[in-house]
């Protein structure tokens, strides 16, 4: 009989808003909360307790098997990072509780464990430690874990002076030769170039194959596919869903692009820090007929607001597959046209060239950055089916289900 690694049952986590948790979950929690105490009487008089109460999870239960690979997924501020912090022991649990039978490796957030004025070999020994690691099995393993980090030449900088990719290669390749008999992971594909996304997929299946659990959590829904034996489906703090793969997948899917019907205004899984926000999308074809077809242009206005004017813009709108797959990346900075600030309200416009997508619906999400600081991020604002045409003149096309663009080609005879 299989033994659960993990054994979730009614679990729950409340945070109050805008007042004084109940304890202090982390030390740096401890800290702030010292700090804020007597900035609170000095601004008020008196300490001033919130009534509102927010949960981030809702009775979840399910259990993992031992050398499982549970994916969980969910949009933006469905609890899937509150759950992993409880399952690492990071945080504690309001209602509920989690058995987790065997060591646990995770990696939460970027950075975990580094001190940023030492320097990249000595924050490997400083981030093992914190992982669990003995000295000797970090000194036996520190060049496996500078190999994969591709980090050498900087082991003598300061992590300080690291960019968030150089980060979170070291962060992950720390954790994942920890070689836990749990290892837990929160968004590992989200910093990083391709090839080191397609490195870290690669670990995660060596991990699985070695009959280790793992739980992931990402965005990168080909990835889920590929990687997870079984998968969860976390929205507003509850779970959904669970199953196979597949079926979750497309429940999220479902779920996900049924919300690009609704006005961006009224949008509640955005995320950014809202001092602009993104209030419409307007997608439309630019032949005479407005029908977007295989080989037509498209014209994309966005409309912004902003408390004031928005200086260093970038638009970035993304066009995506039913499964998340990117296909284009329409970014201002690739080809300038936008001034250095613009109003506190507005309306941009993209004119593209002919997209010569195969026919089906397409979605689009959307981006607004001030400077490289994330203002306002809708996934799914909207959509459009793009219609065939015949590019070629004979009446034929590749279909949706094996390709997801068209190329412009010639064939002819080498006589010899």
């Amino acid at each position: 009989m299989s033994v659960n690694a993990i054994q979730v049952d009614g679990l729950g986590k409340r945070y109050r808003i805008g007042g004084r948790q109940a304890r202090a979950d982390t030390l740096r929690d401890l800290i702030t909360s010292a700090v804020q105490a007597p900035l609170r009487l000095w601004r008020g008089g008196r300490l001033t307790e919130s009534k509102q109460e927010f949960w981030a999870l809702h009775d979840i239960s399910f259990e993992v098997k031992q050398g499982e690979v549970l994916g969980i997924i969910g949009r933006n501020g469905a609890g899937k990072s509150t759950l992993l912090k409880i399952l690492a022991r990071v945080t504690y649990p309001t209602v509920g509780r989690a058995v987790i039978n065997g060591q646990v490796g995770s990696l939460l957030e970027v950075g975990t464990g580094f001190h940023p004025e030492l320097t990249g070999w000595e924050n490997i020994y400083l981030n093992g430690a914190v992982l669990g690691m003995k000295k000797a099995e970090i000194e036996r393993k520190f060049d496996a874990i500078v190999d994969f980090a591709e980090i050498e030449p900087f082991l003598d900088t300061p992590v300080k002076r690291y960019s968030s990719g150089m980060y979170m290669r070291l962060a992950f390749s720390i954790a994942a030769h920890l070689e836990p008999e749990i290892l837990i992971v929160d968004e590992v594909l989200a910093v990083g170039d391709a090839a080191f996304q397609r490195k870290c997929l690669g670990k995660m299946e060596n991990v699985a194959r070695e009959g280790r659990t793992v739980l992931f959590v990402s965005h990168n829904l080909p990835a889920i596919l590929a990687l997870c034996d079984r998968v969860i489906l976390l929205d507003f703090g509850r779970l959904v869903n669970q199953g196979s793969p597949a079926s979750v997948v497309q429940h999220y899917l479902d779920d996900v692009m049924s919300s690009s019907v609704t006005p961006l205004d009224q949008r509640m899984d955005r995320s950014g820090d809202g001092s602009a926000r993104l209030i419409s999308l307007q997608i439309e074809s630019t032949d005479p007929d407005k029908v977007i077809r295989s080989g037509s242009r498209l014209k994309i206005t966005v409309s912004y607001t902003s408390d004031k004017p928005v200086t260093r813009p970038q638009f970035l709108i993304t066009i995506v597959d039913h499964m998340d797959t990117g296909i284009y990346l329409l970014h201002n900075d690739f080809v300038g046209g936008l001034p250095e600030t613009l109003p506190p309200y507005g309306l941009v416009t993209c004119l593209t060239e002919p997209i010569n997508l195969t026919p089906g619906r397409c979605y689009v999400c959307l981006e607004l950055l001030k400077g490289n600081v994330r203002a306002d991020y809708i996934p799914y604002a909207g959509y459009f089916d793009v219609e065939a045409d015949d590019i070629f003149g004979t009446g034929m096309f590749p279909p949706r289900e094996y390709v997801l663009c068209i190329l412009g080609h010639q064939w002819w005879f080498n006589q010899e």
